[in-house]
C-alpha cells in the first residue's frame, strides 16, 4: 500500500443502510465528527488516519500516544510492568477520557491499537457513543510483509513478528471483532489517499484539504 500522495460524541444524525461489500456501511453515522479506525497491525491506521484528518481539516490522534502520556511510560513498559490486564485497563480509561473530550464543533480521527476494538468493553463504549468506526483490512500475508518491512526499516524487533503462524492466528482471532465496525474498507494494494477518500465519501464528509504524499505506509 503506497502513499500517493452521537450526540455525546458528536454524531448529528443516524441513518441505517443495508449493503454488502467492502466499504459499504451496515449502519452509517450520518455526518459524524469522530471516526475511529480499527484493524490489525500493518493495516495502515496511522497513515490513513493522518491522511483522512488532513483531508477534513480534523485533528488526528493515536490512542496509544494518549495512553503513554496518561501513564507517563511507553506501551511496552506498561505491558512489561503491569501485564496485558494492566494495559487494557489503561487503554479503556484513555478511551473513556477521549470520548468525553469530543465536541459537536470539532472533528477528530482516531487510530486504535490492534487489540483495542476487540475488547468488548471498548467496542460497547464506542457503540454507545455513536461514533463512526471503520475496519481497515488487508490479506494477512500482505499485513505480515508490511510489518516486517516497517520493523526492519525502524530497526526494532516486534514480538508478533517472530512467527508468521502466530501472526496469522492472532489476526484470524481478532478479525470477527473488527468486523463489528460500522464499515470495512480494504487497504490492499491501494494508496493511502484513495483509502482516505473512500472513507470520507462513505460518511458524506466534505474534504477541506488534500495531502499528497509519497512513500510506504508507516
Amino acid at each position: 500500500m503506497k502513499k500517493r500522495s452521537g450526540k455525546a460524541a458528536g454524531v448529528t444524525a443516524r441513518t441505517r443502510v443495508r449493503r454488502d461489500g467492502v466499504g459499504k456501511p451496515k449502519s452509517v453515522a450520518a455526518q459524524p465528527n469522530a471516526i475511529f479506525l480499527v484493524g490489525f497491525m500493518g493495516a495502515g491506521k496511522t497513515s490513513v488516519g493522518r491522511a483522512l484528518a488532513g483531508r477534513l481539516n480534523w485533528r488526528f490522534e493515536d490512542l496509544d500516544d494518549r495512553i503513554e502520556n496518561r501513564e507517563n511510560r511507553s506501551v511496552a513498559a506498561i505491558f512489561r510492568d503491569s501485564g496485558e490486564a494492566g494495559f487494557r485497563r489503561a487503554e479503556h480509561a484513555a478511551l473513556e477520557h477521549l470520548l468525553r473530550e469530543l465536541s459537536a464543533t470539532s472533528g477528530r480521527v482516531v487510530a486504535l491499537g490492534g487489540g483495542a476494538f476487540v475488547q468488548k468493553q471498548n467496542a460497547s463504549l464506542l457503540q454507545g457513543a455513536g461514533v463512526a468506526t471503520v475496519f481497515l483490512d488487508a490479506p494477512v500475508d500482505e499485513l505480515w510483509q508490511r510489518c516486517c518491512k516497517q520493523s526492519t526499516a525502524a530497526g526494532i524487533e516486534r514480538p508478533l513478528l517472530r512467527s508468521q503462524q502466530q501472526f496469522r492466528k492472532l489476526y484470524n482471532a481478532r478479525r470477527k471483532g473488527y468486523s463489528k465496525a460500522v464499515t470495512r474498507v480494504s487497504t490492499s494494494e491501494r494508496s493511502v489517499d484513495a483509502v482516505a477518500a473512500e472513507i470520507a465519501q462513505v460518511f458524506g464528509l466534505t474534504e477541506i484539504v488534500t495531502r499528497t504524499e509519497e512513500g510506504e505506509v508507516e
